[in-house]
Formats: C-alpha cells, sequence, structure tokens
C-alpha cells in the first residue's frame, strides 16, 4: 500500500467538477494526518480551495489561451516533490505534464489512449453512470488503502466564505435596498452547455409562479447569459445579477439564499455544499443525469424530463424535446409546500 507523504490532487477544469472533488482532501488528512495536500486547478476556480482546512497549498494552472502549457507547469510542479499525484480529470496534457515531473505515484484513469503516462491505474468507465461522480472520485484513493465510500448527504465540502466576499454581497444588498429578512430565492437558468437544460420559457413560467411566495429573486449566470437571464426578469422585484459577481462573491452570495434553482451546473454543487436546500433539472442522458452529477446532498427536489425514453442521447432528447414534458405545476406546488412547511417552523 502506498503511505503518500506529499500529494497533488489535479482537478484542472469546471466549477462543480472541482466541488464534487474536494471530499479527497478530508479522506487523504484523515488517514494520513501528517501527508501534505496540494490541490492544482484552473486560476478560476481558485476560490473554492481557499483556506479549505485539509488542504495545505494550492497551485493554479499557468494557461496560454485556455491550453495548460508545458514547462512553466512541470517546473512549478516539479518544484514540490510530490511523491504522489491523483489526476481526478485527465487530459493527454495534463498527463503529460505531470510525466514529465516524474511524481513517483501517478494515479489516473487506466481507459484512456494516454493512461500509459500513469503509473497506478484505476479502472472504472465513469460514461455509464453507474455511481455519482463525488464516489467516482472517492474511489482513487483506493490506491492508498482509503475503500470508505460517501452516500449523498454525507460528505462535508468546507467551501469557505470569504471576507471580501461576504463584503461585497453586503454592499450590493444595500446599493439594492434587498431586505435581508425576506428568504432569497436563487434562480439560475444556464448551465454552460453541460446539459440539455429546462427550456427557458419553463424556467420563467416557475418564476413567474415564485412571485407569489413573499421571496426575494436573483437571477444568476455568467457574463455570456445575461440575455437569458435577463428573459426572466418579469417585473422590477426580479433582479439580474448575470455577471456581477466573482466566484468568491457568488459563494457568498448562494450563503445568504435559502433556496437555489438551476439546471445541472457548478454553481448548484456550491448550493448543495453550502447546504442549501436546491431544485435542480437534470436530462435523463447517462453522462449529465442526476445519478452521476446529481447534487450531493438530500435536501433537493430533482426533476427529469417525463417521457420514458430509453438509451437517450443529446440528440435524442432534444428530437424529442424530452425536458419539456417537467410539469412546472408540480415543480412549483412542491417548492410552495416546502416553502410553506418551513414558513410554519420558522425556519423560511
Amino acid at each position: 500500500m502506498i503511505r503518500p507523504q506529499n500529494i497533488l490532487l489535479v482537478r484542472t477544469d469546471r466549477i462543480g467538477d472541482v466541488v464534487l472533488s474536494l471530499p479527497l482532501a478530508e479522506a487523504i488528512k484523515k488517514e494520513f494526518p501528517d501527508c501534505k495536500v496540494t490541490y492544482l486547478v484552473k486560476f478560476y476556480t481558485l476560490d473554492l480551495v481557499k483556506n479549505h482546512p485539509f488542504i495545505d497549498d494550492v497551485l493554479t494552472l499557468d494557461e496560454t489561451d485556455n491550453i495548460p502549457t508545458i514547462f512553466s507547469n512541470v517546473k512549478k510542479i516539479k518544484a514540490k516533490n510530490f511523491d504522489s499525484c491523483i489526476v481526478v480529470y485527465p487530459t493527454f496534457r495534463i498527463a503529460f505534464i505531470l510525466f514529465l515531473t516524474r511524481i513517483k505515484n501517478r494515479i489516473g484513469t487506466g481507459y484512456r489512449s494516454y493512461s500509459f503516462f500513469f503509473t497506478k491505474k484505476i479502472y472504472e468507465h465513469r460514461k455509464y453512470a453507474q455511481r455519482h461522480e463525488l464516489q467516482y472520485n472517492m474511489n482513487l484513493l483506493k490506491i492508498f488503502g482509503i475503500e470508505k465510500q460517501l452516500q449523498s448527504g454525507e460528505a462535508d465540502f468546507h467551501i469557505q466564505i470569504s471576507e471580501e466576499g461576504k463584503k461585497d454581497v453586503q454592499q450590493f444588498f444595500q446599493e439594492k435596498n434587498i431586505d435581508e429578512m425576506k428568504p432569497l430565492i436563487i434562480v439560475h437558468p444556464g448551465s454552460g452547455g453541460s446539459a440539455v437544460d429546462l427550456p427557458l420559457p419553463k424556467m420563467k413560467e416557475l418564476v413567474k409562479s415564485l412571485l407569489s411566495l413573499n421571496v426575494t429573486i436573483l437571477v444568476t449566470g455568467s457574463s455570456s447569459e445575461k440575455g437569458i437571464c435577463q428573459s426572466l426578469v418579469i417585473n422590477d422585484s426580479i433582479i439580474n445579477v448575470a455577471g456581477r459577481f466573482s466566484l468568491a462573491s457568488l459563494i457568498g452570495l448562494i450563503d445568504k439564499a435559502s433556496m437555489f434553482i438551476s439546471n445541472s451546473t457548478g454553481p448548484l454543487h456550491i448550493a448543495a455544499a453550502l447546504k442549501k436546500f436546491v431544485v435542480g433539472f437534470y436530462p435523463k442522458i447517462d453522462a449529465c443525469s442526476v445519478r452521476r452529477w446529481g447534487p450531493f446532498t438530500e435536501k433537493k427536489m430533482i426533476y427529469e424530463p417525463a417521457i420514458n425514453c430509453q438509451n437517450c442521447t443529446r440528440k435524442q432528447c432534444e428530437r424529442l424535446h424530452c425536458m419539456e414534458t417537467i410539469s412546472i405545476d408540480e415543480v412549483f406546488a412542491n417548492i410552495k409546500n416546502y416553502y410553506m412547511l418551513l414558513q410554519k417552523n420558522g425556519d423560511f
């Protein structure tokens, strides 16, 4: 069995992917308390790992035009003298960079054409979605004798709310005269293309129904999603904040929310990690299904297409308009029931 003393965890992709890898740091630290744990991430996901109680150091990936540079990353990584690394998200270029660092134990998937770059291989096909992404990630630790498997609601993510983020959100609330005594619901209509989304008219129908509740509604998204977010601004009581917040501030904003409603997207995983109640919309395509990418929490309502399709693909999903079959009347009725229950208990 390998006993790591200085390990690098590599997750150089998107927000949700990084969130679902965070429990690895705690699992390693609890099994090997003296092991130094370092994360390698893209710069834009840095705020997810900053000040994490089980992460000792953080490296950011050097890139040019969104392509990892070879020699600067090799130099940066070699300088840290790692004895082990886990490539949670493999690409040819990342695997090659780590091969050049000559880290002794390089753990990664055994099912890629470039898997020969790894010294220790894990043989699991993720595309069939037989388990959750977080559980696939945890299985990478078996090489160290860590067999712990987490179930939904059992994981702690330890995402920290920065003082900078808190201050920015507070300033925004003051500027917009937002009543912090009213429950805050965040609606996030985009997914950055990672899944097939609930159609925008359906999301708009849901937002219109939410207006009947005594809540504040904010619509979040990236700068490129300002247009679709603006289409949900039915009246002056809904505020479009797409592109307004940095990741640190978005984390602070989500922390103030009572409910987060979205398609399958990174901020949904942030909300679940912060123990917020989440409402998610997912297609039945294996690669982006709720089985693999659902929020890893028990505080959730998840909706999939009502259509009974087999071996669903993105093309088939779009052709059959599967996401159109989700009933917004049902979604809102369940949200309202939850809202009334929490109001009755004084929690909402």
